[in-house]
Order: structure tokens, then C-alpha cells, then sequence
């Protein structure tokens, strides 16, 4: 139990910390992720709905989360969107590094009023998006629905995670979505915490890749 302890120890002491840049003709994205945070958000993206969301991630998640974005919002939000959720991928996988340790699996259902959203994830190294939601309209504070969809494919590949995403039932659209973002933000703390019965990869393969 000493070594354990030790060991665990040694993990916690370890930044899981990141900072990632993304600069392109179209977006200049910065990020930094601490795993380990205590729910602490700072953006400054020109969306005020998704920041809204992606704070849900940081306050569920109990991880500190800080965004700066600049994109061509002139034309429309796709590119700033995908760039986001392609770049805070980077950094969750950066950050975790070689998910010695961890659950690797995280699920959660989340209601709000009418909502209810069910998301599981796995650290798996293998990126797949199941995105079951349908909005009962295209827009959300002026912010276009379909977008949420290319938020988490963006970061799915690039954190190389398996997700599954499904709204169980709903009316309201900002409900919906936050419900999700919500569930999401609970199932990544799952997955990244810490488990004392585990001091290797979590996986019969070896490696999670």
C-alpha cells in the first residue's frame, strides 16, 4: 500500500497541464487546460453562447479552462467553432499525456427542466462521434445548432477519444445543449480521475493509441 500511495502520489504532483496555439489564414486559437483545476474559466472567443457552454465544461469538469480565439466571424462561425473544439482536443491530449492512472471511461446523464442528455466517453485512442440530438430549431441566440456538431467532432479527433452523445428527450434548445455540455463536462472528470487500484495504462493492449 506504501508503493501505491507513493505512486499515486508521484501522478498528482505531475502537471497535467497544456497550452496549445492553432494559427491559420482563418482563426488564431490559444489554449490552456489544467486537468487537475478547480473549475476556472476564461474566454474570449466573440461567441458568447458557446462560452456560455464552455464554461459548462470547465465548472463540471473541475478543469481550468482558458480560451482566446480571433476567426473570420465575418463570414460565419464554422471555422472559430471547429478550430476550438480541434485545438482544446490537442490540449486534453497533451495534457493527459500516457493516461497512466486514469478511469479512461466516463459517462453521465444530466436533466434541466424538460431536457435530459446522456454522454460516455472513453479515453480510447480510437476517435469516433456518435451525435444523437436533434433541435427543434437552427438557432440558439443567434448561434446556429448545427454547429455543436463540428465543436466535438473537432475535438474527438484530435483528443482521440470515442464519444457518444444523446439528448434522451427535450424541447428547449438551450436546454438541450446544455444539458449535453453539462454531461459532458461530468463525464470527462470521470474519465480523468485517478483511480488507486490502477498503476498502468488501462488497457489489456498495453498502450491506448
Amino acid at each position: 500500500m506504501i508503493g501505491l500511495t507513493h505512486y499515486l502520489f508521484c501522478i498528482k504532483t505531475m502537471s497535467r497541464t497544456a497550452s496549445i496555439q492553432r494559427h491559420t489564414l482563418e482563426t488564431q486559437i490559444n489554449v490552456s487546460v489544467n486537468l487537475d483545476g478547480t473549475g476556472n474559466a476564461d474566454f474570449s472567443t466573440g461567441l458568447a453562447f458557446l462560452e456560455h457552454m464552455l464554461e459548462q465544461i470547465a465548472r463540471h469538469g473541475q478543469i481550468d479552462l482558458s480560451i482566446n480565439a480571433k476567426g473570420d466571424l465575418h463570414i460565419d462561425a464554422h471555422h472559430t467553432v471547429e478550430d476550438i473544439g480541434i485545438t482544446l482536443g490537442q490540449a486534453f491530449k497533451q495534457a493527459i499525456g500516457d493516461k497512466k492512472g486514469i478511469q479512461r471511461y466516463g459517462h453521465a446523464y444530466v436533466p434541466l427542466d424538460e431536457a435530459l442528455s446522456r454522454v460516455v466517453l472513453d479515453f480510447s485512442g480510437r476517435p469516433h462521434l456518435e451525435f444523437n440530438v436533434e433541435f427543434p430549431r437552427s438557432q440558439i441566440g443567434g448561434f446556429d445548432t448545427e454547429l455543436f456538431y463540428e465543436f466535438f467532432q473537432g475535438f474527438v479527433n484530435h483528443a482521440q477519444i470515442t464519444l457518444h452523445i444523446d439528448n434522451l428527450r427535450g424541447r428547449n434548445a438551450h436546454h438541450i445543449i446544455e444539458t449535453i455540455y453539462k454531461a459532458f463536462g461530468r463525464a470527462l472528470r470521470m474519465a480523468l480521475s485517478l483511480d488507486p487500484k490502477i498503476t498502468d495504462i488501462p488497457s489489456t493492449k498495453g498502450c491506448l493509441s
